[in-house]
């Protein structure tokens, strides 16, 4: 008690010491709380229009802030936690130049999201960053180094923890086997995904960047994978059950697993159901932006389309229905 006394009838030079240990000390749980749900806010954005612009802009903002607030942080815990939400919000600018097919600018979004990650000493947002490195490598062809970011993110402190972030793990490791034309490799982290989730708690807390994730993306993903490896009849199996089980607010993931049974589907020589299917795609994304990652995947169906059916009036059909709405995206 005798020191606040003291404190408050100091001189002005005093309280103009004390006046920055106040500021200084302002930053708290509160700030944490608030940034985090700017996070969720964006993933809900993400969620509605995919990757653009905007998105990338509000979560740079919101890592900027988040780092500011980071040097006034009231105790280390504070200071560390505030490195998490600055590494969320900057995997989320890296996510949205990812989906929007920047790639080139989502390495290094990705740079700084994982020095964050390891300021924090938070293996979820490691592991978030490392799943990410992984996709971005399959879109710039870089196959191997896909594996290995794969590979990186099981050996996350969280992986090894929690089997559903194992799950996803060893899901992007299998991507990027298919991808090189490992088939057994391919297989064997598919059967680890698969086992792993089974293991999982379904209903535990977790980030809002991985709501996606469960079994009907694990679905999905193995439907991709089966395809890359030249099985597409078990592909489509599997592309039916994530489509019976994928949340209808999830539209574009909706939208993405469709067109990737459309794949399967022409893979089989089936022209006439996969480009029923494909069409589909555009029914779903009607009155939203088609991301860009998405147009990348209707255009290696178009590609394939032309190479497989070149002179079927399905096929022709279809092509004027994807250049029009090419255009109108």
């Amino acid at each position: 008690m005798r020191r606040r006394n003291f404190l408050t009838a100091t001189t002005g030079t005093t309280a103009a010491v004390a006046v920055p240990l106040v500021a200084r000390h302002s930053v708290g749980t509160s700030d944490v709380i608030r940034l985090r749900s700017g996070v969720d806010d964006l993933v809900a954005l993400d969620a509605t229009r995919g990757g653009h612009d905007e998105l990338e802009r509000r979560a740079l903002a919101g890592a900027a802030e988040a780092l500011e607030k980071q040097k006034l942080g009231a105790s280390q815990r504070i200071r560390q936690r505030l490195f998490s939400v600055a590494a969320d919000y900057m995997c989320g600018a890296a996510w949205s130049a990812i989906d929007d097919k920047r790639t080139d600018r989502a390495r290094g979004l990705l740079d700084r999201a994982l020095y964050m990650a390891g300021m924090a000493k938070d293996s979820i947002a490691g592991l978030e960053a490392w799943n990410m490195y992984s996709v971005l490598a399959l879109h710039r062809g870089e196959y191997t180094e896909a594996v290995d970011s794969g590979y990186a993110a099981q050996a996350t402190a969280i992986a090894r923890r929690d089997p559903f972030y194992a799950s996803l793990a060893h899901a992007r490791t299998a991507l990027a086997h298919s991808t090189l034309g490992d088939r057994q490799a391919a297989l064997r982290s598919l059967g680890c995904a698969h086992e792993a989730l089974g293991k999982a708690s379904l209903d535990d807390p977790r980030p809002s960047w991985i709501a996606f994730y469960g079994p009907a993306e694990l679905l999905a993903l193995t439907a991709i994978a089966r395809d890359k490896i030249g099985e597409p009849a078990e592909a489509e199996a599997a592309s039916h059950q994530a489509l019976a089980s994928i949340p209808k607010e999830f539209r574009r993931n909706r939208a993405l697993a469709t067109a990737r049974l459309a794949l399967s589907q022409l893979h089989q020589r089936d022209i006439d159901q996969a480009c029923a299917t494909a069409s589909t795609v555009f029914t779903l994304m009607a009155g939203h932006p088609i991301p860009g990652r998405m147009r990348s995947l209707l255009g290696d169906y178009y590609r394939d389309l032309i190479t497989l059916a070149p002179d079927a009036s399905v096929a022709r059909e279809w092509a004027d229905r994807y250049r029009t709405e090419w255009s109108r995206a």
